[in-house]
Order: structure tokens, then C-alpha cells, then sequence
């Protein structure tokens, strides 16, 4: 139970500071107030509560010094909460991936300029939620480079970063 509480507190703060976060970058309001509503369903909660928590509710380690960390690498039921979580939230740069043709083949869709305003919110808030430190822009020098966006993305991404 002290994981799940745990989890809960992490949420709510996280959902508070994209909350905010939105609110600087533009991001419509009614975005701002749904954003990862999907963390609460059950394809998500349980297995985000044990894969970032114990059941004493102290802080699993999973992410390392930047704050990321790999969904891939967590465990099975975590890698299907977080295909679960990207493919239904459209703020994700995953989501806007799409595989093609041969097996593997992957071709980056544009995203539409609300949703990247909302990803930095994101980035923003959990970086906040998760350390204190709310620097967007720092986040994507240190891990964009292994991000699947299209050309036009990056470049909005970019500027609205000031990079």
C-alpha cells in the first residue's frame, strides 16, 4: 500500500507542475488538466507503482543521473504500461512513430505544435516532480539525440527551447 501512496504523491505532484508548465508554454488548458490521465488506469498504475517503487515506498533506482531511463530495460509488464502510456497520450514523440513496410522500418510523423508545447511542459514537470530541477532544455541535450522526431519536430522543439 505504501508503494501505491507513494506513487499517487509522485503523480499528483507531477500532473501540478505540467500543470504550470503549460500554462508557460501555451498549452490549452483543457490539456493541461487531462495530461497523463492514462497513469491512473490499471494497464498503467500497477506497473508503474512496482517498477518505481517498493513496497515500503521508498524510490526504486531506475533512472540514471539525467533523470531518464529505459522502459525496455525495467521489465515486461512495465514495457507494456509504458507502450500503453505512449501510444495514448499524444505529447510523446513515440506516439507519433510509426513502422512501415519491412519489420523495423520506423518513420518519424510531424507533431502537431500543441502537442510539442505540452511535451515540454512534460519534460519540464517531471524533471521538477523528480528532482527539483525543471530544465527542459537541458533534458533534451542530454537525451534528444536518441529521440525519433521528424525533421520539422526537432526544429520546433528546438527553438521553442531557445537552442
Amino acid at each position: 500500500m505504501r508503494a501505491h501512496l507513494a506513487y499517487l504523491n509522485y503523480v499528483l505532484r507531477h500532473k501540478w507542475f505540467v500543470f504550470l508548465a503549460c500554462t508557460e508554454y501555451g498549452v490549452p488548458l483543457w490539456r493541461a488538466i487531462i495530461h497523463d490521465w492514462t497513469k491512473f488506469m490499471p494497464a498503467e498504475w500497477s506497473p508503474y507503482v512496482h517498477s518505481f517503487y517498493n513496497p515500503d515506498g521508498s524510490k526504486r533506482r531506475v533512472r540514471d543521473e539525467s533523470g531518464a531511463y529505459d522502459p525496455n530495460s525495467i521489465s515486461l509488464k512495465f514495457s507494456y504500461a509504458w507502450n500503453h502510456h505512449e501510444k495514448n497520450n499524444p505529447h510523446h514523440w513515440g506516439y507519433w512513430v510509426v513502422t512501415s513496410g519491412e519489420y523495423g522500418n520506423m518513420e518519424a510523423l510531424p507533431m502537431p505544435e500543441t502537442y510539442v508545447r505540452e511535451m515540454l511542459a512534460d519534460w519540464k514537470g517531471a524533471g521538477r516532480a523528480i528532482n527539483g530541477k525543471g530544465d527542459p532544455a537541458a533534458w533534451y541535450r542530454t537525451n534528444g539525440v536518441k529521440f525519433l522526431m521528424h525533421d520539422k519536430t526537432r526544429e520546433l522543439v528546438e527553438r521553442l527551447l531557445g537552442l
